[in-house]
């Protein structure tokens, strides 16, 4: 099913790709927000089943290249506010963020980015790096990877998922359970318990992935770099009250801050699609101070964003999708209509 839908979209890039000069003028909206994750040349399994998350440097500095011949001005999230609210400069922008603040941005992607003179947010959930929280999608991919069977206690009993011959099912029916068969906060010590009893260290999987405090100081200084915050634990806002929600976003501020010394003023929502972010996520985020804050859902930045400063859409460079035509597709806004019932202005 996974690699269907793969296709599918695939064959839907390319079927639009020819109408996506004649969209841009009209579609293409002022600028964009795109979405990274990981930037690495060595991605620990670079067919697994989160491959989407990481592009090479290569192709990020290719990207950069091309988009800089296209047009685009690339300028910081505060900037891109700005021209936001009073329209200034008439070549569209692009601002590149970073999710959950892997090492390799601070190894592979800033050496790029320090080329071109882009600059970037990253968005730091605190808990990730004290590993009070873990990179549950990292955790899941690598115990299915190492065991031949899975056995995960439920409720109901035991489950056992067949890892060696159905990774790929196994993957999916952990996912499911961790997003929606467990509450937030009971994730972590059912990922410890199951990591253990499979032979994989929890901790040392997310302090090997992400950087660590030392490290986020070092890149926070680095002139090209904005840190903004994705919560403490990275949980599905939507899925807590909402006195837990604006907690997870008003303390991650708060560590932030005591950590380097400046409050962030940007926000990315864990997940950011639409079972985890909606109108009251928005109205949270605000009430907690920030200035801005991004989902995940597919979109351009039109001027009706302007008063939906909180609820700001991005483009996703996927590790599935690292061709420039694809890029350029979605840039145009040709597929916005088909990825949001026929919506252009995309928020929640």
């Amino acid at each position: 099913m996974l690699h269907g839908r793969e296709a599918l979209r695939k064959l839907v890039l390319n079927l639009a790709s020819g109408l996506a000069p004649l969209a841009r003028p009209i579609l293409g909206g002022i600028g964009a927000i795109l979405m990274l994750h990981r930037v690495t040349v060595d991605p620990d399994r670079a067919r697994g089943f989160n491959r989407h998350l990481a592009i090479t440097p290569e192709f990020l500095d290719r990207l950069i290249g091309t988009l800089k011949a296209d047009g685009y001005e690339f300028v910081t999230i505060d900037e891109a506010l700005v021209r936001l609210r009073h329209g200034r400069g008439g070549r569209r922008f692009t601002s590149i963020t970073a999710d959950d603040g892997y090492r390799d941005n601070l190894m592979e992607a800033l050496p790029v980015l320090e080329a071109h003179g882009v600059p970037i947010t990253i968005y730091i959930a605190p808990g990730l790096l004290d590993v009070t929280a873990f990179p549950w999608w990292e955790l899941v991919e690598e115990i299915v990877a190492r065991s031949k069977i899975v056995r995960v206690p439920t409720t109901d009993g035991d489950v056992t998922l067949n890892a060696q011959d159905d990774p790929v099912g196994a993957n999916a029916w952990l996912h499911d359970h961790l997003r929606k068969g467990l509450a937030e906060h009971d994730r972590h010590a059912f990922l410890s318990a199951l990591a253990e009893a499979h032979g994989v260290g929890a901790a040392a999987l997310s302090r090997a992935a992400f950087m660590d405090w030392a490290e986020i100081e070092r890149i926070s200084r680095h002139p090209l770099v904005t840190i903004g915050a994705h919560t403490v634990h990275h949980y599905n806002l939507k899925r807590l009250q909402a006195d837990e929600a604006l907690r997870e976003m008003v303390e991650a501020a708060d560590i932030l801050e005591a950590r380097l010394g400046a409050r962030p003023r940007h926000m990315a929502y864990p997940y950011g699609y639409r079972s985890a972010v909606g109108c009251r996520e928005v109205k949270l985020a605000a009430e907690a101070g920030f200035t801005s804050a991004v989902t995940t859902r597919h979109g351009l930045i039109q001027p009706q964003h302007e008063s939906h400063p909180h609820a700001l859409p991005r483009i996703s460079i996927n590790g599935r999708y690292q061709q420039l035509g694809y890029i350029r597709t979605m840039l145009s806004g040709v597929i916005t209509p088909l990825a949001n019932p026929g919506r252009l202005v995309v928020t929640v």
